[in-house]
Order: C-alpha cells, then sequence, then structure tokens
C-alpha cells in the first residue's frame, strides 16, 4: 500500500470547506460532515475504552472489530455514492447476535442505571451517548441525501450494545451498577451482581 498522505496539512480547508472521497467540496458544517465527524468521536471513545481495558481482556477482539466497522461506515459517508456500501446485512446481524448473547447473562433490568460504576462502564456509556448522537446525525443526513438504512441500523443496534457492554464491565471484579434515585424516593444506590461467574467478559 502506498503512502496515502504526503503532508498533514494541504490549506485547502481554511475557508470552511472540506474535501469528500468523490472529489466533491462541502462546507465543514454540512450535515454529511456533521455525521462523519460524530462516527469519528465515537470511534475515538471506542479506543479510549480499549485502551483502559487490561492486555488479553476479552471484549478487545469485538471492540477493535467495530472501530474497523465505524471506519467502513465513514467510508460509505465520505465516499457519498448510493451505490458504494460496506455495511450490509452480515454486519448488522453479528452484532445482533453478540448483544443477544450478552445480553442473556446479565439479570433483567428493572430500575434505569447512571452513566458509570467503573472508569470503563463510564467509558462505555458515554461511547453509547455519543453513538446515539451519530445515529441522529445519520437520520438527519438520509432526510435530504440518500444514505445506507443498513448503517444507521448499524448505529442504532451499536448503541444497545455499548449498553450492554457498560453493564458487563460494571459487574466486574464485584463491582455494581449504579441506580437512578428520582427524588423522593429512598433507595440504595447500586445492585449488586450475583452472575459474575456467568459473564463470559469477567475477569479472573
Amino acid at each position: 500500500m502506498g503512502n496515502r498522505l504526503t503532508r498533514l496539512y494541504t490549506r485547502r480547508g481554511d475557508k470552511g470547506t472540506t474535501g469528500l472521497a468523490n472529489g466533491n467540496r462541502v462546507a465543514k458544517t454540512h450535515p454529511r460532515i456533521e455525521a462523519l465527524g460524530e462516527v469519528d468521536e465515537l470511534n475515538s471513545l471506542i479506543g479510549l475504552l480499549l485502551a483502559d481495558l487490561p492486555e488479553g481482556d476479552a471484549l478487545q477482539p469485538a471492540l477493535l472489530k467495530i472501530q474497523n466497522e465505524l471506519f467502513d461506515l465513514g467510508g460509505e459517508l465520505a465516499v457519498a455514492d448510493p451505490h458504494y456500501t460496506v455495511i450490509d446485512a452480515a454486519v448488522l446481524e453479528a452484532l445482533e447476535e453478540q448483544l443477544d448473547l450478552l445480553n442473556e447473562t446479565l439479570p433483567p433490568l428493572k430500575e434505569f442505571i447512571l452513566p458509570g460504576g467503573n472508569r470503563p462502564a463510564a467509558e462505555a456509556h458515554l461511547a453509547r451517548s455519543v453513538c446515539r448522537r451519530a445515529e441522529r446525525r445519520m437520520v438527519e443526513l438520509a432526510a435530504s441525501e440518500t444514505v445506507n438504512p443498513l448503517s444507521i441500523a448499524y448505529l442504532n443496534r451499536l448503541s444497545d450494545l455499548l449498553f450492554v457492554y457498560a453493564r458487563l464491565l460494571a459487574r466486574r471484579n464485584d463491582g455494581s451498577e449504579v441506580l437512578w434515585q428520582p427524588r423522593g424516593r429512598q433507595t440504595q444506590s447500586t445492585s449488586k451482581s450475583t452472575t459474575t461467574d456467568e459473564d463470559p467478559t469477567a475477569q479472573p
């Protein structure tokens, strides 16, 4: 593979436009660029989560796969050609299978939970919220331009998967999820996990 970048700056974007992979230039505030930026931010947050996991963690391969898929999704956005798609039904089905498998290891969610519990869990929640924002930007773009509908569905499922990751991570090492306490209600603030041994991603 040849060098993709020979110089880090071109000065072509100094007046508020940027280039797409198809050669067209659009405003940096264009809905397509907004969507690209959200996907990029999401990918960066997943990279941060990966960096905070111990070496050899069971979630690392899945998170790295997601990072590559998000780069593929960004490529779809950058090419801006309705005939160019990378996210397909197989990618979406694989995500759904993982979501179903991991969710079965968790106890039913009877209360709303707050983002937190430990640093990796909080990072997974942050990635989840940015994933929702990326999905909204994609939907906004789809109102005016052709967008791969499976890419929108992918972000929707990914936000759910990141929520499950956050729950799993919060329960590691005898940890707890942080429960929402509505004003005036006296309840315990955490829910201890009793299913750590059933969690395939739990650390020894």
